[in-house]
């Protein structure tokens, strides 16, 4: 038999099995090869900040930036002194990403970060959701609810509002800012003081503009029908022919009292809610502050339900007509509330109260204070002064001493309510 040569009968045997083993064993392989090739790492795509103007895309990229940094932190469990004097800063310089909405240079500064992040646990507010809020879509302007002339901003999900500050109004919050947080902390949150959550400075082309961030005292899914802007005071206390020109315009004690008179909640609503407002008037006492004011808006119930059916059927004309391509309208911001008695106002909606049973009429009212940073300086001593002379002292003007203005504006609430 020639070397390296096997007998007949001792070839090895290609068996069925055999065959299978192998096709399996190759499927396998190239599954492996298939599975790594899709398992392939691939890049994260940056967050983009659109915005019709640049202010507003550093205002998202800082709140991102900022909640971002946060979440890398192990946060304290107690706040430190030096946590109402902390800031956090960064500067942007010949940045080209996003450069459509994004200017190469600016700066972004957050005042006391770690404080804030504590206020916004203590009402609820998740870091992310905040986040989204402010980040997701532009925020948009609105009308705004007090005389201070400054800009209001809207978040696009109409749960937080915007406001401009001047620098003096920072130094102020940096004032009350920890005896602010220990107000929350003792009334465990139950208050009608506006919901601080974060305050920043946006330097955009050379020009610094200091931000504010509240929760919106009004429900961001329920219509505000009717809204008053209540101190107390009834001198100069009525709203303009050009104020109340607008859509949905701010009304003032003298319009609330001639159209109005009470809102009626009933009494265990009342003791408590004047309970908050005694407790947060008294605060505010103590820290010289005066000229806030208590802004109410009104969701009427069956007004709501009208508007709900009209823009159903309007809904309903679109879908048999010719232009209708098809789609259906947009559905209203304000849901029907089919069982008033029934309906519970929800956690976020802290500013809430349904008007009682027996009340004339089925509302919901949302109301907060507002512009509580204006000190009883000289600049007012001598504004109480001049409408002493023109109105005389007995005159319910609204620029008085805080105690004296506090206790005013407790006995108006004391009759609004009922």
């Amino acid at each position: 038999m020639p070397a390296g040569k096997m007998p007949m009968n001792c070839m090895p045997l290609r068996s069925p099995l055999v065959k299978r083993c192998q096709a399996e064993e190759a499927r396998l392989k190239m599954a492996t090869a298939t599975k790594n090739k899709h398992l392939r790492a691939k890049r994260q795509k940056k967050k983009l900040f659109r915005a019709n103007e640049p202010l507003l895309s550093v205002l998202m990229w800082g709140v991102n930036h900022s909640i971002q940094e946060l979440s890398h932190i192990n946060i304290p469990v107690m706040l430190m002194p030096d946590d109402f004097k902390a800031y956090s800063k960064v500067k942007v310089d010949n940045q080209y990403f996003n450069k459509e909405n994004l200017p190469s240079h600016f700066k972004v500064k957050e005042y006391c970060p770690l404080v804030f992040k504590n206020l916004r646990e203590r009402f609820n507010i998740d870091d992310v959701d905040y986040m989204n809020s402010l980040t997701r879509s532009q925020p948009v302007n609105t009308d705004s609810p007090g005389r201070s002339g400054a800009r209001f901003l809207m978040s696009y999900d109409k749960k937080y509002v915007i406001k401009t500050i001047e620098s003096e109004e920072v130094a102020q919050m940096h004032h009350l800012l920890k005896q602010y947080h220990q107000h929350i902390v003792e009334n465990h949150s139950e208050t009608l003081l506006p919901h601080y959550l974060g305050m920043y400075r946006l330097t955009v082309e050379g020009t610094e503009t200091y931000l504010v961030v509240m929760a919106n005292i009004f429900s961001h899914k329920l219509n505000v029908h009717i809204k008053y802007d209540l101190k107390g005071s009834t001198v100069d206390r009525q709203a303009s022919d050009k104020e109340k020109a607008k859509d949905l315009p701010t009304y003032k004690d003298n319009d609330f009292v001639k159209e109005r008179e009470t809102l009626k909640i009933g009494e265990t609503q009342k003791e408590r809610l004047l309970g908050i407002l005694k407790r947060d008037s008294d605060f505010l006492v103590t820290l010289n502050l005066m000229d806030y004011s208590l802004l109410l808006g009104v969701h009427d119930v069956e007004r709501a339900e009208q508007e709900d059916m009209e823009t159903e059927n309007q809904s309903g004309d679109d879908e048999d007509g010719e232009d209708s391509g098809g789609q259906c309208a947009t559905p209203p911001d304000s849901p029907r509330i089919k069982d008033f008695e029934g309906y519970e106002v929800e956690e976020r909606e802290a500013f809430a109260i349904k008007s009682a049973n027996d009340a004339p009429k089925k509302e919901i009212y949302f109301m907060g204070l507002i512009d509580i940073l204006t000190s009883y300086d000289a600049k007012k001593r001598a504004a109480h002064a001049a409408k002493t002379v023109k109105h005389g002292a007995a005159s319910e003007i609204s620029t008085v001493k805080p105690k004296q203005y506090a206790r005013r504006f407790m006995d108006f609430m004391d009759k609004v309510l009922v």
